[in-house]
């Protein structure tokens, strides 16, 4: 075998591949695209991200004695990482899922805009959970509590698996159900759905949207299961825009007419990594909550709309703001390759060139002296 052939073969094969979606008619584009593809720049370059370290708040276990989460909370949203003897073993919880938490047991809508990684699942699985362990415990009967709206089926099946490691594994707590109705179901699964209505439905907007019009029996039923809703989620909220956002902003509206208590209206939560990015932390909340009016047709305040609290790993006695002593010695240290071998968290903390690299490239500060995740490519 001639490695160098079919390394050429591989490579036509593959920007053959890559070409054939888009017909270019532009010249001057075409011209810029042949460029690109000659110099054989198939995909981007490797993109490299610090992880931010977010500020931490209290345990699920503290959170039932000061919010009143449901005592089986603790059941279920176990940390799988605590040790055995460890007295709490429920999950700690960053500080703005607590700060998230606290505004849906408050019955208040909000939105989430943290970063990628940042738990903001959590943040609408625990209240919704809690508010359905509450609700059994009081007797009432089954029926859909939450809908949760997912922009893709991918994320929807993925969420799925997530709400599997705590509810479906929890011993000793009262049950809390959940399904996915999206399309990919089949006819039993359906009817299942119909017959059993779970606590939580996980679906896409285009689901939804047909469960409200369809006037199929097992459609009617499902729908009709979720009569007193009391939360409805968006998740990645920053994706419905333009027609798609006015197609969803009305869906909303039609299903709070349609399911909804008006003396108990359902709690309206998104979530987004992204929503905006321009202008101060309080012009930018602002325009994130009018956003969010609008999509949910309800009410959602600035001081509703939940972000990320970072904080300084390394010594925060230091900056490369003011100068570091020893930093030219560390880089050299660094570039033999193995001089962090042994080295634990604390170390780490102090080391001047750890010290440049989280206040020069991973972290800035903002105006009101929260920490902003700054990205390097």
């Amino acid at each position: 075998m001639d490695v160098f052939s079919l390394d050429e073969w591989l490579l036509r094969q593959y920007m053959a591949f890559a070409r054939s979606f888009v017909r270019i008619r532009s010249t001057q584009i075409k011209e810029q695209v042949d460029r690109e593809y000659g110099g054989r720049r198939f995909w981007p370059e490797p993109l490299i991200q610090l992880n931010p370290h977010f500020e931490a708040g209290g345990s699920i276990q503290s959170l039932i004695g000061r919010e009143g989460l449901d005592p089986d909370c603790a059941r279920i949203f176990r940390d799988g990482r605590a040790h055995p003897d460890q007295a709490d073993r429920t999950l700690k919880l960053r500080r703005h899922q607590e700060q998230a938490i606290g505004l849906a047991v408050d019955g208040k809508s909000f939105v989430v805009t943290t970063g990628t990684g940042s738990g903001k699942s959590l943040c609408f699985f625990i209240p919704i959970v809690d508010a359905i362990l509450k609700a059994k415990r009081a007797g009432e009967g089954p029926r859909t509590r939450a809908i949760i709206v997912y922009p893709m089926n991918a994320l929807a099946n993925s969420q799925m698996e997530e709400l599997k490691k705590f509810v479906g594994e929890a011993d000793g707590a009262l049950s809390v159900t959940f399904a996915r109705y999206t399309g990919q179901e089949s006819q039993e699964e359906r009817d299942r759905i119909k017959d059993n209505p779970p606590d939580i439905l996980l679906t896409n907007f285009m689901m939804l949207e047909l469960l409200m019009t369809r006037q199929s029996k097992v459609d009617r039923q499902v729908i009709e299961n979720c009569h007193g809703l009391r939360f409805v989620v968006l998740d990645e909220l920053h994706t419905y825009r333009g027609r798609q956002g006015a197609d969803v902003a009305m869906l909303m509206r039609r299903l709070r007419a349609r399911v909804g208590n008006p003396q108990r209206p359902p709690v309206c939560i998104g979530t987004s990594a992204t929503m905006a990015s321009e202008g101060d932390d309080g012009d930018r909340e602002k325009v994130v909550a009018d956003v969010a009016s609008r999509l949910f047709g309800t009410p959602i305040t600035r001081d509703a709309v939940v972000t990320e609290t970072l904080r300084r790993v390394t010594d925060p006695t230091r900056s490369a703001d003011h100068g570091l002593a020893g930093l030219g010695e560390a880089i050299d240290r660094a570039a033999e390759g193995n001089a962090y071998d042994g080295w634990g968290n604390t170390e780490v903390a102090l080391d001047p060139l750890a010290v440049w690299m989280e206040t020069r490239v991973g972290l800035a500060m903002s105006t009101r002296s929260r920490v902003a995740a700054r990205h390097s490519r």
